[in-house]
């Protein structure tokens, strides 16, 4: 089996088209789930989705179907011709795709090279296909040894510090639209009256960032009150109900907004509406699909700041040395994952030559017995001791190089030619199953932190 991945990214597709492509709630996402899961030759799968991101992770036993049918899932999201979006998928496959979701995890693919959610969304979408049973041994290996190789990143170098989030990019970017109070030495923010529309993971980020930079008053806007009184106290900020929303817009100097709404929830009407007199307010979107008209910008005083603004920007960190160290982790585990991968792959033939070296030995002591019935028990001891020691140092030289080999090219092959040598029986070799998937409920406390 070999783990292939089909994706579309900030990297491959315009806004407009991420939008429709990504757009998800909870029980589409488990139907792509189990829609990939249901493909002919996948036998594993899961799905990272986040804002600017879809990819579908699959254990698979043909590369050519399997990618058609991976992508025909892709292509039937985005409403579109399929020659229009095809150009805009990307496929990795095998040592590649180790390689893709390593670098994913530790933040090397994101919009905003280094941020920290995207770690929180892997473990996501592994806990969701081990909810959903689509999750097998070769992408739970996988997924965990990412998650393990995002978390290295974060604790070796300053990644998440160096290089900003979507956040602190959309904030830079909008600096020099905020009040001049703001540049009090309090924080990029103080004085800023603020409103947070969205009370989800993002928005929680959001919340959070804003309240670092030392906003003068918060409120967070939800349609559902629990949740904003939740993510208010915190922050010490207060809640307010969504229908209020165009009355807050009238008072706040920054909107951050990420809803997760299929549809606009700022409009151009309602922001002329509530700012009349065209006093500056700084407006930003970090929805996909979008939560404010794109023609709200040319509101009057109105500054919008969006994912197809910061696209163009967010790329340009100054943490190159931070980058490089980060990538040279990736490198490390990578290598160290291919070559525990590679070495597994024999076990199972090793395994069965050694069981049939082990019932040979004992049908040929029952022989023995058959014709010596009078053999007492110290020599028959010391003939089986021996018979097992010769026996294991002619397999302790083909069994050692078989491992070593299995680091080339031609791993499998390897293990194939081992396994024609000694006549095993095919059968012998595939009943050789591996241990119950480790880790299967991606630890609680670490899904809760996700969601932080």
């Amino acid at each position: 089996m070999s783990v292939l991945v089909v994706g579309i990214s900030h990297n491959t597709a315009p806004v407009s088209l991420l939008e429709r492509v990504t757009a998800a709630d909870g029980d589409s996402l488990h139907e792509l789930v189990k829609q990939a899961a249901g493909c002919g030759h996948v036998t594993e799968a899961a799905v990272i989705s986040t804002c600017n991101r879809l990819e579908l992770y699959a254990d698979v036993d043909r590369f050519h179907g399997s990618v058609e049918e991976l992508s025909s899932l892709l292509v039937g999201r985005a409403g579109e011709r399929t020659e229009a979006i095809l150009p805009h998928l990307y496929v990795h496959y095998d040592d590649g795709a180790v390689s893709h979701l390593f670098q994913v995890a530790a933040g090397l693919d994101s919009m905003a090279v280094g941020e920290g959610q995207i770690l929180g969304q892997t473990r996501e979408a592994l806990r969701l296909g081990q909810e959903l049973g689509t999750v097998g041994p070769a992408l739970n290996s996988l997924f965990q040894q990412a998650l393990r190789v995002g978390k290295r990143s974060r604790a070796e170098t300053d990644i998440d510090r160096a290089a900003p989030t979507l956040v602190g990019a959309a904030l830079e970017q909008a600096g020099a639209a905020l009040p001049a109070d703001a540049a009090d030495g309090s924080g990029m923010l103080a004085g800023v009256a603020t409103a947070v529309l969205g009370a989800g993971a993002m928005a929680g980020l959001a919340t959070a960032t804003v309240h670092r930079e030392g906003v003068r008053d918060l409120v967070v806007i939800n349609r559902t009150p629990a949740r904003a009184e939740r993510l208010a106290e915190t922050y010490g900020g207060r809640p307010a109900p969504v229908d209020a929303l165009e009355a807050e817009l009238a008072r706040v100097d920054l909107l951050v907004t990420c809803t997760g709404s299929t549809g606009a929830v700022v409009t151009a009407d309602m922001l002329r509406r509530a700012r009349p007199d065209g006093r500056p307010l700084t407006v930003i979107d970090l929805a996909l699909p979008h939560d404010v008209e794109p023609t709200a910008g040319a509101v009057p005083g109105v500054t919008l700041v969006n994912l197809a603004s910061l696209a163009a920007e967010v790329h340009g960190s100054d943490a190159a040395a931070e980058i490089a160290a980060v990538r040279e982790i990736v490198t490390q585990e990578v290598a160290a994952f291919l070559t525990a991968r590679r070495q597994a792959s024999v076990t199972p033939t090793v395994v069965a030559l050694r069981t049939m070296a082990t019932s040979l030995v004992e049908a040929e002591m029952a022989r023995l017995e058959g014709k010596l019935p009078d053999l007492d028990e110290h020599t028959r001891g010391e003939v089986l001791h021996t018979v097992r020691r010769v026996v294991d140092k002619l397999l302790h030289e083909p069994t050692v190089r078989v491992r070593e080999l299995a680091n080339t090219d031609g791993a499998v092959s390897y293990a194939a030619a081992l396994a024609d040598l000694f006549a095993l029986d095919p059968d012998s070799v595939t009943a050789v199953t591996r241990p119950d998937v480790p880790d299967a409920t991606v630890s609680r406390t670490e899904h809760r932190g996700s969601q932080a």
